[in-house]
């Protein structure tokens, strides 16, 4: 049996007639709704976009978006000011959601619905960084990429060889192809052509110079992306897809930069940007810190101490990172961590568990016995009670 005759076999059903049934279309030109200044489906892109209005339901009900109005409201209010003027009440509605999930990806299907995973909203400064994610992914929109992708044969093939070659041993969190769907698949893993790419790159590139924002932050996401690829051992990171390599985009947005004649004042946005973002930091590091990367969960932490400098959660996460890692003097930074928290709050309850955690390995059963009674009195309520109230017990018990 051939490797290509194994990966249609391991594909799902749906995702596999629906490339089937439109890699055998012809590949004519595609005119940008940009260019129309309307939005009028062809009949098979009305088949593709039913087909992503359905993966997108899938994905909304599928308990891993992450749920912050103050945040969406926020990001979307920046998707509408990148959308270009003629296409405003056209009939494109630009929905902007975000998954929970530490990997740096965004997506969009074809009819609007663009996918930010918190990954790579932590990794980023400013509103102007957020401006060039979103703008590529909106020209994936508005220039029909989906359509003219899936009426290409070949990249029929190249995304079956993706979609073959992927394994990310993150559990859930790199299991998202499966709850994605056709769509959402091809957009999220393997992405588009190398023009497609760079068309996306230069027009992008375009709405973010004419909405006021600093040109220059675009190229700082190559930066972190480089990064993960090279921590997680992966050929290619999955946003801007492999079409060309990072390097070479990188330098494709310095020379548009360098092209820039208006040298005005360019908006950052990074206090505004922060504030938004900073509740996200500490649910994105938790994740991090479930898949042992200590240095992404601390780095986002300490941006969110500096945001929320009295926040007793920054210095208490940094506390579980110390405890769980445990490595050289982690133990002693976790302590200390803990008792920053409590510094700020006496009563945060979480700081009182982690000591008790700490302690306990230690060996401390006295001051272990003593943190956790402290928890479970300011916690009553708390989830894992009872799972605390057995180490009090078995504490108490001991001669």
């Amino acid at each position: 049996m051939s490797r290509a005759t194994k990966i249609w076999r391991r594909l799902p059903v749906g995702l596999v007639v629906l490339m089937a049934l439109l890699s055998a279309t012809s590949c004519a030109s595609v005119e940008s709704f940009t260019a129309r200044g309307s939005v009028d489906l062809a009949e098979d892109e009305r088949r593709i976009w039913n087909r992503g209005l359905e993966e997108a339901q899938r994905l909304d009900a599928s308990g891993r978006l992450y749920e912050n109005k103050e945040l969406l409201d926020y990001v979307n209010g920046v998707a509408a000011k990148l959308l270009p003027e003629n296409l405003r009440g056209a009939g494109l509605q630009l929905r902007i959601r975000i998954i929970r999930n530490p990997f740096l990806n965004a997506f969009a299907l074809p009819h609007g619905a663009i996918y930010l995973h918190t990954g790579i909203l932590a990794k980023m400064e400013n509103e102007a960084q957020l401006a060039a994610l979103l703008r590529h992914e909106m020209v994936h929109v508005t220039h029909r990429h989906p359509l003219q992708s899936f009426r290409t044969a070949q990249n029929t093939a190249n995304t079956l060889a993706v979609l073959g070659t992927l394994s990310i041993p993150a559990g859930n969190f790199g299991a998202a192809i499966q709850l994605l769907g056709a769509l959402g698949g091809v957009a999220a893993v393997s992405g588009y052509s190398r023009s497609m790419e760079r068309e996306a790159d230069n027009q992008g590139f375009e709405l973010m110079v004419n909405a006021g924002y600093d040109p220059t932050e675009a190229p700082k996401l190559f930066d972190h992306l480089k990064k993960e690829r090279e921590d997680r051992k992966v050929g290619e990171p999955f946003f801007f897809g492999s079409h060309p390599r990072l390097s070479e985009r990188k330098e494709n947005f310095k020379e548009l930069i360098a092209k820039q004649t208006n040298h005005h004042e360019r908006y950052n946005g990074a206090e505004a940007f922060q504030q938004k973002i900073a509740p996200l930091l500490i649910e994105n590091a938790i994740m991090d810190i479930s898949l042992g990367r200590w240095e992404w969960a601390e780095e986002a932490i300490q941006m969110f101490r500096k945001i929320r400098p009295v926040d007793p959660n920054g210095s208490y996460q940094l506390g579980e990172i110390f405890r769980r890692r445990a490595e050289g003097e982690d133990l002693q930074k976790a302590e200390e961590s803990y008792r920053a928290a409590l510094a700020s709050d006496g009563k945060f309850a979480g700081a009182y568990q982690g000591l008790g955690l700490l302690y306990l390995k230690r060996g401390d059963r006295a001051k272990a016995t003593e943190a956790f009674a402290k928890y479970v009195e300011l916690a009553p309520d708390a989830k894992d009670r009872a799972y605390v109230e057995s180490y009090l017990i078995e504490l108490r018990g001991m001669p």
